[in-house]
């Protein structure tokens, strides 16, 4: 794919995601995260049915949020400082630049950061081009 068939994209922007009923959500770029992750919390397993909670303290809305997935898996995340930590991993989509792609989100307890959505190189690759001086540049040309 040629760098002109690809979107640049800055450090931080926002996006909707369609299967989840969230929109205008922030969302950090991180070209050293292979995962994307989502800030859930109260995750857990009841009858081969997750739940959890969603959390956005920007958006009042969406602010504990209740998610049901009947389809998810478990992967093995690695940290920056190397450990691994087994997480809850669901499919969806994500809206950015008016184009919809699937989207493959562990769950994680981000409390500690700024944007309750992190998007890592594996949905970046192929797709997008990284400015970090640049933000919010999808949010800013929607209709």
């Amino acid at each position: 794919m040629t760098n002109k068939s690809k979107k640049t994209i800055g450090r931080v922007d926002k996006a909707d995601f369609p299967e989840l009923g969230l929109n205008e959500i922030a969302i950090k770029i991180d070209t050293g995260a292979y995962t994307s992750s989502i800030h859930c919390e109260d995750i857990h397993e009841e009858n081969g049915v997750l739940y959890c909670n969603f959390l956005d303290k920007e958006h009042p809305d969406y602010d504990h949020k209740p998610l049901v997935f009947k389809d998810f898996n478990t992967i093995k995340v690695r940290s920056s400082n190397g450990i691994a930590q087994k997480r809850y991993e669901i499919k969806s989509t994500l809206k950015i630049f008016g184009k919809v792609y699937k989207i493959s989100l562990s769950l994680s307890d981000r409390k500690e950061m700024k944007f309750p959505v992190l998007i890592g190189r594996k949905f970046l690759n192929g797709k997008f081009i990284v400015d970090p001086q640049l933000k919010d540049i999808s949010f800013n040309v929607q209709e």
